[in-house]
C-alpha cells in the first residue's frame, strides 16, 4: 500500500507570499539589531540577540575563572533558548493569529523589561525581558516544517551570501541566495540606529523596537481578519529564506 503524504495544514499563520514575508523578515531583523545594539552599549557589551558572541564571551569568562560573567553569560543564553522554545509553542497555540500574537508578546517584552529591577550583574534582570524577546522572534517566522528565518543574527546569512556568490559564477545558486544580502543589510541598518537612539535616550531606546514590534502587530492583525487563509499571513510555502520562484515544501516533498 502507497503511503499517501499528508498536505500541511492551509492555515499555518506563516507569509507564504514574498510580498508579506520578505518585509517582514527585513524589518524583524532591523529589529533585533537595533535592541542588540542598545542591549551591547546598556549592558556592559552582553548580547541581547547574538549568541554566538555570548558563547565566545562565556568561554573566555570560564577560561579566566571569572564565574560572575560566567553566570551572566551562561544565564543570558538560557534566557534567549527558552524564548525560542516558548515561542514555537505559543505558535502551535495561536494558530492562524501567530503573527499578530507573538508580534504583541515580543512588544510587550521589549518594552516591560524597562520596568524591571536591573538585578545584580551576574543576574541582569532589567535585560532578560528583552533577551527573552528576541528568541522568542525567531518562532514568528517559522515554517511548517519548524525551519525559520535567521531574524537575530547575521553569520548564517553572510555564509550564505559568500557561499552563494561562488555558486552563483558556477551557474548553480541555490534559491535562498538573494534574500541574505537584505537580511544583513536590515540588522546592520538596524544596530547603527540602536546605538544612536541609546547614546541619546539611554535604556529608554528600548521603547523604539518595542513600537516597531507593535506596528507589525496590528499589519498581521488586519491581514489576518481582512485576508483570511491568504497566503499573505499562511499557507503552505517555501522553504523560509527561498526566493519566490521555490516550489513549496509540500510539492517538493511530494516530487522526491
Amino acid at each position: 500500500m502507497t503511503e499517501t503524504r499528508k498536505e500541511a495544514p492551509a492555515d499555518k499563520s506563516f507569509p507564504a507570499s514574498p510580498t508579506t514575508r520578505i518585509p517582514f523578515a527585513v524589518a524583524l531583523a532591523a529589529l533585533a539589531g537595533c535592541a542588540d545594539s542598545i542591549g551591547f552599549l546598556e549592558f556592559s557589551q552582553l548580547f541581547m540577540s547574538f549568541m554566538s558572541g555570548n558563547t565566545t564571551r562565556f568561554g573566555v569568562a570560564v577560561a579566566n575563572s571569572d564565574w560572575e560573567n560566567v553566570t551572566r553569560v551562561a544565564s543570558t543564553i538560557i534566557v534567549f533558548c527558552f524564548g525560542a522554545f516558548l515561542g514555537t509553542l505559543l505558535a502551535a497555540l495561536f494558530g492562524r493569529w501567530r503573527l499578530a500574537a507573538l508580534l504583541i508578546i515580543e512588544a510587550v517584552l521589549l518594552a516591560v523589561g524597562l520596568l524591571m529591577p536591573w538585578g545584580t550583574f551576574a543576574y541582569p534582570l532589567h535585560a532578560y525581558p528583552i533577551i527573552l524577546a528576541l528568541g522568542l522572534q525567531n518562532a514568528i517566522l517559522q515554517d511548517e516544517g519548524g525551519r525559520s528565518l535567521a531574524l537575530t543574527y547575521v553569520t548564517g546569512a553572510v555564509v550564505r551570501f559568500g557561499t552563494g556568490l561562488a555558486n552563483l559564477l558556477m551557474g548553480s545558486v541555490a534559491a535562498s541566495f538573494w534574500i541574505q544580502a537584505p537580511l544583513w543589510a536590515g540588522l546592520s541598518a538596524g544596530a547603527i540606529l540602536g546605538g544612536v537612539l541609546q547614546l541619546r535616550y539611554g535604556e529608554a531606546a528600548f521603547l523604539f523596537p518595542a513600537a516597531v514590534a507593535a506596528l507589525l502587530a496590528v499589519v498581521a492583525l488586519v491581514l489576518t481578519i481582512a485576508r483570511p487563509g491568504s497566503e499573505l499571513v499562511s499557507g503552505v510555502s517555501p522553504a523560509p529564506d527561498a526566493a519566490p520562484s521555490a516550489k513549496p515544501v509540500a510539492k517538493a516533498k511530494a516530487l522526491a
